[in-house]
């Protein structure tokens, strides 16, 4: 579900009073009123920095389905601002390139933003989705090792390198960083799904080597 639909829905839900980031940081840790965590989370999603996204993260984990959503959702939105305008200008020209499958020209456009803020690691991150979907596994993997110096967080990453194992025919190394990435996100349906797969089919290959 798209953050902005999230949003929507919650706001039908009644009005809701944004608080402050520092505030909402704290409503996060409050374990007894998740509608606080809801709304802590909708500042959040404007207001956060990748400063919180350890505190973020832990909403992952929440008893309160909503939240876990939300919290997913607001550390996209967290990760895809650079903090520079123009930055963002650029980011979001290189997603839409994606979008309509032009390769070249968005890998061309993630280089610049990269180029210019080699600090913003989801700049990294999208290079390396296009890489992947490009069949240059070796590039897209060096992107990902850039995402996660700056982002250890960065679940999607972590499952990218699953998936670029996975290509390469590396089961067990797919397997280590799918569970890394549910380490993170125990949420990830797909992610354990592919897990239970290359798990079963491990197996299979050892007792048909015994």
């Amino acid at each position: 579900m798209k953050l902005a639909l999230i949003l929507l829905t919650l706001a039908l839900a009644g009005p809701v009073v944004a608080a402050p980031r520092e505030d909402a940081l704290k409503a996060l840790e409050d374990r007894g009123d998740a509608l606080a965590r809801r709304q802590a989370l909708r500042t959040l999603a404007v207001t956060g920095t990748m400063a919180d996204v350890p505190r973020i993260a832990q909403a992952l984990r929440d008893p309160d389905r909503t939240v876990r959503i939300l919290a997913e959702a607001v550390l996209w939105e967290v990760w895809s601002r650079s903090g520079d305008k123009e930055i963002d200008r650029l980011f979001a020209a290189g997603v839409q390139e994606m979008s309509e499958g032009r390769w070249d020209d968005a890998v061309t456009t993630f280089t610049k933003v990269i180029a210019r803020k080699p600090e913003f690691a989801e700049g990294w991150n999208k290079r390396a989705t296009v890489y992947y979907l490009m069949g240059d596994y070796q590039k897209s993997l060096a992107d990902c090792d850039e995402v996660m110096k700056r982002n250890p967080f960065h679940y999607g990453a972590l499952s990218g390198y699953g998936m670029i194992y996975g290509r390469l025919d590396q089961p067990l190394r797919a397997l280590e960083f799918y569970e890394q990435a549910l380490g993170v996100n125990p949420n990830l349906d797909g992610v354990r799904d592919a897990v239970e797969i290359l798990r079963n089919e491990l197996i299979r290959k050892r007792r048909e080597s015994i």
